[in-house]
């Protein structure tokens, strides 16, 4: 006899992660549902339940979240650079409050978010700063959850920074700049995929579950669905 998967809730299922996100969940039986605004429902891939409601009110979309689910924010956004610093608090922060109050008042056993490396850093701090933000607010909610810290995710659209990588590595190698260098290292679109495919099917055993860029590297791998 199979064993019913928990259901997965996501925002931001139109983007770079999420669709691809939805393709492995769905292939591994787990129902997902996202939130989605009117226009972009042709983008979520088949088999996906859409929620069309405005992100920012939680109220539009608490209760279609299924009972019992995993609750995973995606939301942000595209291409965060430091010229975005108010966009970070009315986009990334401000969806990232309301998602929290949604799934309060749904019941959502595990909330899974993408954050940033913590690593003090001068041209990105802004960014830093909302999404450690967002994590105390998803903490002071009670809810169980996983805090996935990337720092650049390299996938199609987004390869440019391996003409650095040459460099990336020299400075692991040099003591004072090593501890820097690991903290703030590239990861792989696939083990982006990989480590949230993992969270999901492992929650927390504790109230919350920090995952940094050392631990998405140690994903092994294997083969995803296209």
């Amino acid at each position: 006899m199979s064993v019913e998967k928990s259901p997965v809730f996501i925002t931001g299922g139109t983007g770079y992660i999420g669709r691809r996100l939805i393709k492995i969940l769905l292939a591994d039986d787990i129902p997902v549902t996202a939130l989605v605004r009117e226009q972009s429902v042709n983008k979520l891939p088949v088999g996906c339940a859409p929620v069309i409601a405005d992100p920012f009110d939680p109220a539009s979309y608490a209760k279609s979240i299924p009972a019992n689910s995993t609750f995973i924010h995606l939301l942000g956004v595209s291409h965060p650079g430091p010229k975005k610093k108010a966009l970070f608090n009315s986009v990334d922060l401000a969806s990232l409050k309301a998602s929290v109050e949604a799934a309060k008042q749904a019941g959502v056993k595990h909330f899974i978010y993408i954050s940033v490396a913590q690593y003090p850093t001068k041209i990105m701090a802004d960014y830093q700063e909302a999404r450690r933000q967002g994590e105390e607010a998803i903490l002071a909610s009670g809810i169980p959850s996983t805090f996935i810290r990337p720092w650049y995710v390299v996938g199609p659209g987004h390869y440019w920074p391996l003409l650095f990588n040459p460099i990336f590595k020299l400075l692991e190698l040099i003591p004072p700049t090593a501890v820097q260098a690991r903290s703030l290292a590239l990861v792989s679109l696939k083990q982006m995929l990989l480590t949230l495919r993992s969270a999901v099917l492992n929650p927390p055993e504790v109230s919350n579950t920090i995952i940094e860029i050392s631990d998405i590297k140690k994903i092994s791998t294997i083969q995803l669905p296209g």
